[in-house]
């Protein structure tokens, strides 16, 4: 008898020693209450699409291209993690953290949501010119998001590390108040002040990282107390039997660049300065942390059941260059921050913990190993995907700017990805005052505000096939495609209730279609 039949009547046995394991009508490729995947989402502060020795860029067959900064780091552990599912050489976040972190937890584009600047915990950071309107208050209790749902769904929802989705005094100040279960290390900063547990992770400062203090006066760098913390609560979870749902926002690799000693060593002949080598340090403690998650989900036997999505929030920060150029995330210009393609272009992947094409829940979600997809994906993707791995109705009264890349999870030859992207930056930062739309084909950037950083033009355009690292600017020679995009990007603009920066009269400014 061969593989494809035992499968078979393995799967028939169960549905007839467990009825529960039955899945019908429209909802025949859905998993039961009793047999959803634990779901683990590491969100890492900062880390780019360039940041790691996996090669997520190709060339142009679509096989993965290395760069000499995939030869810079050493992360074995992401290697693995590549080697067992699918990563994403096209992903799309916005490009400062916490507007992606509220864009991950709705599904909903920053320019809807509103919170389209990273929110500074104590001062509303709007800018001279930003629309005094945005949504500085961040997430909600009353809210719909991701772990909202998942919790209703009977997941024990668990939040590790970084949260940055509300100021101080705020309701997101503390994800445990917008639908998590369980919250270690979650607050208003958005970095740590400190990532050494011998200064106490930065208390009695501006960015005390809380909920910490057993490791505190101990020789333990942050992303490792981070780790053991989501250890235990896995544990928690599975002594309980009770499916979870795990989000672990590291602060690594966000600023301050401080060394983590494990792996200094690794990087001290690099030919880089010490704040690049810093740098590296926290993207292989990372790694690390990554390679501890993986062998703790298989000692505990659950490595099957668990479905991993590894990414980042934004382009790289790397201490690598000027801001604007090829540098930090090469050869893509710009880094975070700024509306080049290394500013809103992160890593993707998902993988299952331990491939086994049996195990019931990869049975209704296959995932072909060592893959590549390179259509367009974006962060308001992962709100519906995550429900539809779980078998979790969207909500009906919840507007939802993604859609499931299931299909591409699952290697459908006839997906398609996204679109398009919109990202809506109405503020000050190493960018401002901009709007970017962004398709498979083509890229246009408007500039409220022309300035330095687009050389006095109000208008960029990119032809992203011929010209993938933004190096020619069309926006003279092709008239009619400009118009064309600048048509679709306020046309985004409008149907998500963009808010629009001010003139000197306070009032707001919407794109100019030339």
């Amino acid at each position: 008898m061969n593989r494809q039949c035992v499968s078979s009547w393995i799967v028939l046995l169960g549905c007839i020693w467990w009825p529960d394991l039955i899945w019908a009508g429209d909802h025949a490729d859905q998993p039961s209450r009793n047999s959803r995947p634990n779901i683990i989402v590491i969100l890492v502060d900062d880390l780019g699409v360039m940041d790691s020795s996996v090669p997520f860029l190709v060339d142009a067959t679509g096989q993965p291209q290395r760069f000499p900064l995939n030869d810079l780091y050493r992360t074995p552990n992401l290697e693995q993690l590549a080697s067992r599912g699918i990563r994403f050489s096209q992903f799309l976040a916005m490009s400062v953290c916490s507007p992606t972190r509220l864009s991950l937890l709705t599904g909903q584009n920053a320019a809807r949501h509103g919170t389209t600047n990273w929110i500074n915990p104590t001062a509303n950071n709007r800018g001279k010119r930003g629309p005094s309107d945005w949504n500085w208050e961040g997430l909600r209790s009353g809210s719909i998001s991701l772990p909202q749902l998942l919790r209703s769904a009977e997941y024990r929802t668990i939040h590790v590390g970084k949260g940055h989705l509300g100021p101080v005094g705020s309701e997101g100040e503390d994800p445990a108040r917008v639908g998590f279960d369980v919250n270690i290390g979650g607050s208003a900063i958005g970095q740590p002040g400190s990532y050494y547990g011998l200064k106490q992770f930065g208390q009695g400062g501006t960015h005390p990282v809380p909920h910490l203090d057993a490791y505190h006066n101990h020789d333990v760098f942050l992303t490792e107390a981070l780790t053991r913390e989501a250890l235990l609560q896995i544990d928690h979870a599975v002594e309980a039997k009770q499916p979870f749902f795990l989000s672990l926002c590291h602060y690594a690799v966000h600023a301050p660049f401080q060394a983590d000693a494990r792996f200094s060593a690794d990087y001290e002949q690099s030919g880089k300065s010490q704040q690049a080598q810093a740098f590296a340090t926290l993207v292989a403690g990372v790694d690390h942390s990554l390679g501890t998650l993986l062998h703790h989900l298989e000692d505990r036997g659950i490595a099957e059941q668990t479905l991993i999505f590894f990414l980042g929030d934004n382009g790289s920060d790397a201490p690598l260059g000027e801001t604007h150029a090829v540098a930090c995330a090469a050869p893509l210009r710009g880094k975070k921050g700024t509306h080049y393609e290394g500013g809103m272009r992160a890593p993707l992947m998902v993988a299952w913990a331990k491939p086994n094409p049996a195990q019931l829940c990869q049975q209704h979600l296959p995932i072909q190993s060592n893959s590549v997809r390179t259509q367009l994906t974006t962060v308001c993707d992962l709100f519906p995907t995550i429900l539809d791995v779980a078998g979790i109705e969207k909500p009906s009264d919840h507007p939802i700017d993604g859609a499931s890349i299931r299909s591409l999870l699952a290697g459908d030859s006839q997906a398609v990805g996204a679109t398009g992207f919109l990202v809506h930056f109405p503020h000050e930062h190493r960018s401002s005052y901009f709007t970017t739309y962004r398709t498979e084909s083509w890229k246009v950037i408007y500039h409220y505000f022309p300035g330095p950083e687009s050389n006095g033009q109000r208008y960029e355009l990119y032809d992203m096939k011929s010209d993938p690292y933004e190096s020619r600017n069309l926006a003279a020679e092709q008239s009619d495609t400009l118009r064309t995009m600048m048509r679709e990007l306020l046309a985004q603009l409008q149907s998500l209730g963009a808010r629009y920066p001010q003139n000197e009269l306070g009032e707001p400014l919407q794109p100019i279609i030339p």
